[in-house]
């Protein structure tokens, strides 16, 4: 009954937000079309009167999870995510999300297991809210990846087209003619940020900022130092190109040595998940301690705690940067 009642306050809320957002963006374009046609003077010489801004908002109507990402100071860093991502949703729509995840699964634990585990059911909860960010954080990895494959091709390209007569600006427009995304589209973004008046230099640390790529960090220093003290920047990026591709090659001959490493601990992290599902089917009584006594739950949390650190050092063994 208590989970009915919560569901449904819960869609009520729902429908009351998106009642209410429709209301406001409603309002706005009513504003905007007022101030086009040309009523609601008075409104606007009181707002010259106070200095108001051309662009003003509304702090009002700012969501409720726009307000918690603020008072936590992530909004610009989950809008950083995203954007290296390359994904177009906004922050708050991954924040709902993950929210709406939450809710769900923790439901359909409640009706799903026994009533002596329902107390359990913020586990899968907690797992499920999760998962949109893993998915976030997995289009990120691949996304860098896939501008790393090309970037020493782009950067042997940038050469030719200089030694060609072209100017560095022209060749990094060019780029994104010739090449893929996602690094078509970050050279297109700054070489247009270039073009619209913002500096070289700028632009460049903008796009090492958008790319946290060690690669990308060597490209924008040389540039810079060639800017500031001249030299062949052609023949600089040949270099750079070369050192890249040399390191891939280094990372892919250690990937391979480690290899059995992380298979180690990928199985030693596996095998106690293993034995404890074949404990809960053969010999259930002796699990149920862990959930349903005190002192159990204290021993599980601590298995489930050593058990984590364990997977995150033999996963800091293995991972060698190059």
């Amino acid at each position: 009954m208590f989970l009915l009642i919560a569901i449904a306050v819960w869609a009520c809320a729902l429908v009351i937000w998106w009642i209410c957002s429709n209301a406001f963006r409603h309002s706005d374009l009513d504003k905007l079309k007022s101030r086009l046609i040309g009523g609601s003077k008075p409104k606007a010489a009181k707002a010259a009167a106070t200095g108001g801004s051309l662009i003003q908002t509304d702090e009002k109507n700012v969501l409720l999870a726009t307000k918690f990402l603020r008072r936590f100071q992530l909004q610009s860093k989950l809008q950083e995510l995203l954007e290296q991502a390359g994904m177009k949703w906004s922050t708050h729509r991954l924040v709902n999300t993950c929210l709406v995840a939450v809710v769900a699964s923790w439901a359909l634990g409640w009706l799903l297991l026994p009533d002596q585990f329902r107390r359990f059911s913020y586990v899968p909860a907690i797992g499920a809210g999760a998962l949109p960010l893993l998915y976030v954080l997995r289009k990120r990895k691949a996304r860098l990846r896939r501008f790393e494959e090309l970037f020493p091709d782009s950067l042997e390209f940038v050469s030719r087209s200089m030694r060609a007569g072209h100017a560095f600006s022209v060749s990094l427009e060019m780029i994104h003619r010739e090449f893929q995304e996602p690094l078509s589209g970050e050279f297109r973004r700054t070489f247009e940020e270039h073009n619209l008046g913002l500096p070289l230099d700028v632009a460049l640390q903008k796009l090492a900022k958008r790319i946290p790529s060690l690669d990308v960090h060597f490209f924008v220093s040389a540039v810079l130092l060639q800017k500031r003290t001249g030299g062949n920047l052609a023949e600089i990026l040949d270099k750079l190109a070369y050192v890249i591709r040399e390191r891939f090659k280094l990372r892919g001959r250690i990937r391979a040595i480690s290899a059995h490493g992380r298979m180690t601990g990928i199985a030693l992290t596996c095998i106690p998940i293993g034995v404890a599902v074949l404990m809960f089917y053969t010999n259930p009584d002796y699990v149920k301690f862990f959930f349903l006594d005190d002192v159990g739950n204290i021993m599980l949390g601590c298995a489930v705690f050593l058990q984590i650190i364990g997977f995150l050092v033999m996963k800091h063994i293995t991972n060698i940067e190059v």
